[in-house]
């Protein structure tokens, strides 16, 4: 199966993730990062530590490239940085270095929820010093991290291109902040751990707002874990990429 799943992104990359032209913006002075996926220290005290993978061809370039954040879930919790890359898309980007976008995924400390302040430390952070294109953002997480996608795209819709929680809970008096913004949710139909309701209210609610560019994928007889098909469709990413910030 990986193999297939590789070999789409590759036609992903080769069509959609290629770098976009700069935009203008100078980069910080910093050590240039490493090509592949590699822990990160915290960028001040109390922060989150992260794992940030970089394409082939990104380390040389000065802007353009999608950026893509990942939330995980409460099981990757603690003080294991490698636990980060346990599901999702840094799973996949550890085994393809050809994954066709700029990864960062945080870790979040045992017994924490995310905290929207720290993560948007890190997120600007990446766009002065990444080769960043600032239309191309996008967010995803599961589980809690599907939870914190709902509420940091619903306080900063404007920072993203497109989000996809997976097996998360929103609060749809958020949703009309949604509307605007493409959305693409998942959720297994049996399950028992965040019920596929949270998804269900979050939908209906965007689309009572007038928003008319949400999807929702409810998987048949499948329980808490909606992540493994998910991010094993290269259609998500290929739908993610498909999407610039303000269209």
């Amino acid at each position: 199966m990986y193999r297939h799943f590789s070999r789409w992104l590759v036609m992903i990359w080769a069509a959609l993730a290629l770098p976009a032209c700069a935009h203008g913006q100078a980069l910080e002075m910093t050590p240039a990062p490493e090509t592949g996926q590699h822990p990160q220290a915290a960028l001040d005290a109390g922060g989150y530590r992260y794992q940030l993978f970089l394409p082939r061809g990104a380390e040389s370039d000065t802007q353009g490239w999608p950026l893509m954040i990942f939330l995980h879930g409460s099981g990757e919790r603690g003080d294991d940085i490698d636990k980060v890359k346990v599901h999702g898309p840094p799973k996949h980007a550890d085994a393809d270095s050809d994954f066709p976008f700029i990864l960062i995924s945080p870790l979040l400390p045992a017994e924490e929820d995310w905290d929207l302040a720290k993560l948007d430390r890190i997120l600007d952070h990446a766009v002065r010093t990444l080769p960043v294109d600032p239309d191309r953002i996008y967010l995803t997480g599961l589980s809690r991290g599907g939870h914190a996608t709902w509420r940091w795209a619903a306080a900063q819709p404007e920072r993203f291109a497109a989000i996809a929680p997976v097996a998360g809970r929103g609060d749809p008096a958020t949703a009309c902040a949604l509307k605007d913004l493409p959305v693409w949710t998942f959720h297994g139909d049996r399950d028992d751990v965040v019920p596929p309701e949270g998804s269900f209210a979050m939908a209906r609610a965007i689309r009572g707002c007038g928003g008319r560019i949400s999807r929702l994928t409810i998987y048949p007889d499948l329980g808490h874990n909606a992540w493994d098909p998910a991010y094993a469709d290269p259609a998500l990413y290929l739908w993610l990429l498909a999407h610039r910030r303000g269209e």
